[in-house]
């Protein structure tokens, strides 16, 4: 009886350690979940627009799509404007999101119950700003490659039913090379170019008691119009603005005229890091995620 009754204490005692040792690892993922549960449109909204631009190929395929089959050169517009959407998609839900993370949860007043909980207010802030740094780039990405799989392979059966060569169409659409081209802009010119607006936005968000969009925007609006009206010149208005669009010089070797998914494009990953200006703007995005988790300690519900 002795000798079966003594493993009963060490395994008890090791199920008492596991979800102890577990919860140190995990407040991180856990506040990463939370936050994705909280703002489905993270992921509704590139699925909303992937499922609009999807109804419309399809009103399309049997006309224009069906042409360029037939005369052996497949028109990339598709492609490209799937891609480019998702662009635009990340950029608003990025803004939007950031615009709301801090403050959101101090509106509702729901801060008094995650305050109480044993996460870190670095965690939560990290967290936050996963979102736009990991989360929507990914999203939008594997959104944007699946629409384009889904566009070709119906390509292929509208090749199959019109008598058009079916390997003309996938010679002419490298999805993979693509694929890997739109992910690596999404993450440099979409991710880490505008980073420094996305902080920007979080630490506003934190900060602000209403309108946080617009008080993000006032001091960007009152430094340019001082700087237009001091010196005539716009240089803080054009950064912010290409920060925002993603307009990061150095990602690729193209010309202004080519679609950063084009096959003919050339990464420059190396000549992109080099950028000073990235990081100046990553300085910047340290200092706002600072900022914004000294706000969170101190700051109440609204």
């Amino acid at each position: 009886m002795s000798t079966q009754s003594n493993p009963t204490p060490e395994s008890f005692s090791t199920q008492l350690a596991s979800p102890a040792s577990t919860a140190t690892i995990c407040p991180f993922y856990w506040s990463v979940r939370r936050e994705l549960s909280e703002n489905r449109s993270i992921y509704l909204a590139p699925l909303a627009a992937a499922a609009v631009f999807l109804i419309g190929f399809l009103i399309n395929i049997t006309r224009g799509w069906t042409i360029a089959v037939h005369h052996g050169d497949l028109a990339s517009d598709p492609f490209d404007l799937i891609a480019g959407l998702m662009m635009l998609t990340t950029i608003l839900v990025d803004v939007f999101y950031c615009a709301d993370a801090l403050y959101g949860e101090r509106r509702d007043r729901s801060i008094l119950f995650w305050k109480s909980l044993p996460v870190s207010d670095l965690t939560t802030v990290l967290a936050k700003a996963s979102i736009p740094f990991v989360v929507v780039p990914f999203v939008a990405w594997a959104i944007a490659v699946s629409v384009q799989w889904i566009m070709l392979l119906l390509s292929s059966a509208v090749a199959l039913a019109t008598g058009a060569s079916v390997s003309a169409l996938w010679m002419d659409a490298p999805l993979i090379r693509v694929s890997l081209l739109l992910l690596y802009h999404l993450l440099t010119a979409h991710t880490l170019w505008p980073a420094p607006v996305f902080c920007w936005l979080l630490l506003v968000s934190g900060w602000a008691r209403r309108a946080v969009l617009l008080w993000a925007v006032l001091p960007v609006v009152a430094i340019a119009g001082l700087e237009a009206i001091v010196f005539r010149t716009t240089h803080f208005a054009v950064m912010v603005a290409t920060r925002l669009i993603g307009a990061a010089p150095e990602t690729a070797l193209n010309s202004p005229e080519t679609f950063p998914t084009n096959p003919m494009v050339h990464i420059t990953p190396a000549s992109f890091l080099a950028q000073p200006d990235l990081w100046l703007g990553i300085a910047f995005c340290v200092i706002c995620l600072a900022a914004a988790v000294r706000l969170r300690h101190y700051q109440g519900p609204i």
